[in-house]
């Protein structure tokens, strides 16, 4: 007896170590990426959103880039280059300028529960407008809570006063995400999930930048306060290069529908730190509407996990791993905060 416990010791303590990793990891898909809505809200109230969009990008997915590059990742031919062009421009600088622009003025909290309705816009995409997948009820009663809730979110609040308009261009920006998802999975893409994005995040960011000068953001330069400075730093570290390491090496070892579980624990986070270090108000609607779309993005990932179809679509060709090949992409519309 003495023996054989001596002889499983070192596989409980891998073990051990294994679990601390997992915990790490879904508490920076969880948490950090949770606290990207705050963040993103400070930068934007002291420094141009497209400047601050495109240098949190541009940086982070360079680093990003380069770094696979250095690890033997073959680069792009130019068709990759192609698709990873239109993948910056749908899924970077549509999503996310909308996004650094609306968070000037609606509340992180109210921006992460528009944003956790990206699963119910892309389904709506996949079956009542591309026509990529069948209509199921199940899954139609999950859109239509989903869609539910936003409109609930939407209605006159005279607590917590917010223009319409940030918000419908917000749920736009999350539209071009999920048509990028979609098209893009038909498309030519570099065999390496980081490099992808790492390249795909270097030109969003590029051109984010380049609209910056355009609109005269640029001139003079914007100066950067310590409290924006930390806030971008946490962007491009915490939300974009941890963050992002952590989701890949999860799916690589955990079910996809346990890492999509993301998808509605980071409203939870943005509304809590909006609310506790942030000010921001909470009434009785919000919670109520963010428990509709939370629920809605629920069942959606519940339904997919049963039929098995590839009902939220992958935001790159899953040609990756045997782990991906099994229907571990098919949550890559489930973008980073």
């Amino acid at each position: 007896m003495d023996v054989l416990q001596v002889s499983l010791s070192p596989r409980r303590i891998a073990r051990r170590r294994i679990d601390i990793r997992v915990i790490l990891a879904f508490f920076a898909i969880y948490v950090l990426w949770g606290a990207t809505f705050l963040a993103i809200r400070i930068a934007v109230q002291l420094i141009p959103p497209f400047f601050t969009a495109g240098l949190r990008f541009f940086i982070a997915g360079t680093f990003l880039y380069a770094f696979m590059r250095l690890r033997g990742q073959a680069a792009p031919s130019p068709a990759e280059w192609r698709s990873l062009a239109l993948m910056g421009l749908l899924m970077f600088v549509a999503t996310y300028g909308a996004l650094f622009w609306g968070e000037q003025y609606v509340p992180s909290g109210i921006t992460s529960v528009l944003e956790a309705s990206l699963p119910v816009i892309t389904i709506t995409l996949e079956v009542l407008v591309l026509r990529r997948q069948r209509l199921r009820w199940p899954m139609f009663a999950a859109v239509m809570a989903g869609f539910c809730g936003v409109a609930l979110l939407l209605m006159d609040n005279g607590r917590q006063p917010f223009g319409l308009l940030p918000c419908a261009v917000i749920l736009a920006g999350g539209t071009a995400w999920s048509l990028g998802a979609v098209l893009t999975r038909s498309l030519p893409l570099p065999a390496s999930r980081p490099l992808t994005a790492g390249a795909a995040m270097m030109l969003g960011g590029g051109v984010l930048l380049a609209l910056s000068g355009i609109t005269g953001e640029m001139h003079p330069f914007p100066h950067i306060p310590l409290r924006a400075a930390l806030a971008l730093l946490y962007l491009i570290v915490g939300g974009s290069v941890v963050g992002f390491t952590a989701f890949v090496w999860l799916l690589g070892r955990m079910p996809a529908t346990k890492v999509a579980s993301h998808a509605y624990v980071n409203p939870l986070v943005a509304v809590a730190l909006g609310y506790f270090a942030a000010g921001e108000v909470i009434t009785l609607r919000t919670v109520l509407a963010a428990a509709l779309v939370m629920a809605s993005v629920f069942l959606i990932l519940k339904n997919e996990h049963a039929s098995g179809e590839s009902c939220i679509a992958a935001a790159h060709k899953p040609k990756y791993t045997q782990a991906h090949q099994e229907g571990r992409s098919h949550i890559d519309d489930q973008r980073p905060g």
